[in-house]
């Protein structure tokens, strides 16, 4: 028996594209890498950095080019994670696009500068596109939105917090990111009780930071610990607590 032969003129075509969810506390402010469109369609509305899939490219190297190009920061030492795919028939006016969706937390980012297809680069509080000041291109909204709630849920039970901060943290700078990240205020001593239940998340560098002015102690410095996932989890804050 013959098997019909495969024909692709009989299944339509569309395009791939990746997007790139940047996200950095600054000043105790969670915030969002975004560019400015250079062109059409949304010629100059907001937009996360991202664009088309060459021929012969992988997704995830597709996305670190474009992270580049786009905002000249480059990927090489920023780990990407899928965050999913996007593929609504009507999301790009241009053609049928599906796009898969990368995130990162990274520390202070190098000033970023637009180019390729941006015209602008800037690093945006999330709050103002949740509060709809800011409105973006294509269904980049959902894909942040979508994004900002993986970064919550996982602050809960990885270490993915201590990605914010270069260097080593104090206690209080640790929670100064989880407050930014779940947009709510935490008590200090119940959040230094819920750490000293996770010896393995933390590890001390046996450092301490400089005295203030103010005559402040010095407080502790730690990097991150071995373990990646933790044990408790660090539940966000419910009413009844």
């Amino acid at each position: 028996m013959t098997e019909n032969p495969y024909n692709p003129a009989d299944y339509p075509s569309f395009a791939v594209t990746v997007d790139i969810v940047i996200l950095t506390v600054v000043n105790g402010i969670l915030k969002v890498l975004l560019i400015q469109r250079g062109q059409g369609p949304f010629r100059d509305a907001w937009a996360l950095p991202g664009g088309f899939v060459l021929e012969n490219e992988d997704l995830y190297d597709a996305a670190l080019r474009e992270l580049k190009e786009e905002t000249s920061i480059s990927g090489t030492k920023i780990h990407l994670e899928q965050l999913g795919t996007y593929g609504t028939p009507d999301r790009d006016p241009r053609m049928r696009v599906v796009t898969v969706a990368y995130w990162a937390v990274v520390p202070n980012l190098d000033e970023p500068k637009g180019g390729g297809d941006a015209s602008h680069a800037e690093v945006v509080p999330v709050s103002e596109i949740e509060d709809g000041l800011i409105r973006l291109a294509f269904d980049h909204e959902t894909i942040l939105i979508d994004a900002i709630e993986r970064l919550r849920s996982k602050m809960e039970y990885t270490n993915v917090a201590t990605n914010f901060f270069e260097d080593s943290f104090t206690v209080s700078d640790l929670r100064g990111a989880y407050e930014a990240a779940w947009d709510t205020e935490l008590d200090a001593g119940n959040f230094q009780r819920k750490l000293q239940q996770l010896p393995d998340f933390l590890t001390p560098t046996g450092e301490k930071t400089k005295s203030e002015s103010s005559g402040g102690r010095p407080a502790d410095l730690f990097v991150p610990g071995p373990e990646e996932n933790l044990s408790p989890p660090l539940k966000r804050n419910k009413p009844s607590e």
